[in-house]
């Protein structure tokens, strides 16, 4: 055969540029059409920025209940080669026969053998690095909360990147996290306090307000507002005479909202200390609380 008929030859492949939520559709349309697909992003994943909404517009669904069906279909489907850490240096050629130049970089892990364990996080050289100024401040805390802080970190003495785990039960210790016991922690594990503090804010567990002895969350998923969940929430917030993310003044209630708690069979449906009361109506609501007070 000629080089000319060669370079004519028809490719069975497609190339979809961009992982977020348009590029994983098409990769699957393509990939159930019987065609090879290689889908390129440049970032460490797919997904795009749809993985970064709580809700979507209009029907008000969780991004991930979206998302998470068509990631599954991708990460199993033969014909679909996920290509990250991609960047695209040249596109030459004509339809049918294009020849695509990529840029990878390099992710220092051996893709092949990635289980997505995580491991690798938490033993970064980079992430973990420990930064020690030797004229900084010395935080000073009372000294029953010192023999707390320091029970809580002798139990992890024989543990790596115990940061997150002694933050965790500082914060069931005292049902937040005080401004100088993040501070002190720190301190001690000899952890950056920016490190402390990006832990301490992201996680939805932890918080840096007291938090009310019963813990109230309204279902605010799909099933739960439509069946009247946002009226069970206001009924709630007149009751408690606060609102939403704030706690009574006697620290007896706090209020919270939940994207989903499995239950859409009975929306709408609301928590208290982990207590699940489905089929609400807003004349439930003073019943319940009565119980907790």
């Amino acid at each position: 055969m000629s080089n000319k008929k060669m370079e004519n030859k028809k490719i069975g492949a497609a190339l979809v540029i961009g992982g977020g939520i348009g590029g994983m559709q098409a990769a699957l349309d393509l990939a159930e059409s019987g065609i090879k697909v290689y889908l390129v992003d440049n970032k460490p994943a797919i997904g795009g920025v749809m993985a970064q909404l709580d809700k979507t517009f209009p029907t008000n669904d969780c991004a991930m209940c979206t998302m998470a069906p068509r990631l599954v279909e991708i990460g199993r489907h033969d014909d679909i080669e996920i290509i990250t850490m991609a960047d695209i240096e040249s596109v030459s050629g004509e339809p049918g026969n294009f020849q695509i130049r990529l840029k990878k970089r390099p992710r220092y892990i051996d893709e092949e053998k990635c289980t997505g364990c995580g491991e690798c996080i938490s033993n970064c050289p980079v992430r973990n690095v420990i930064y020690v100024t030797p004229d900084k401040e010395v935080i000073e805390i009372p000294s029953d909360d010192q023999a707390k802080i320091k029970k809580i970190i002798d139990d992890y003495k024989d543990k790596t990147n115990v940061l997150l785990p002694v933050l965790e039960d500082a914060n069931y210790e005292y049902g937040f996290l005080r401004e100088d016991i993040i501070k002190y922690i720190a301190q001690e594990l000899n952890y950056p306090l920016s490190l402390a503090y990006r832990l301490a804010t992201f996680y939805n567990a932890f918080s840096l307000i007291p938090k009310g002895e019963n813990i109230i969350r309204v279902c605010m998923g799909t099933a739960c507002y439509v069946k009247g969940g946002k009226r069970i929430l206001n009924e709630i917030e007149k009751r408690l005479n606060i609102k939403l993310g704030e706690t009574t003044q006697d620290l007896k209630f706090s209020l919270e909202s939940v994207n989903c708690l499995g239950c859409c069979g009975q929306s709408p449906v609301m928590t208290a200390n982990g207590d699940i009361y489905g089929y609400m109506k807003q004349a439930m609501v003073s019943d319940i609380l009565r119980k907790y007070k």
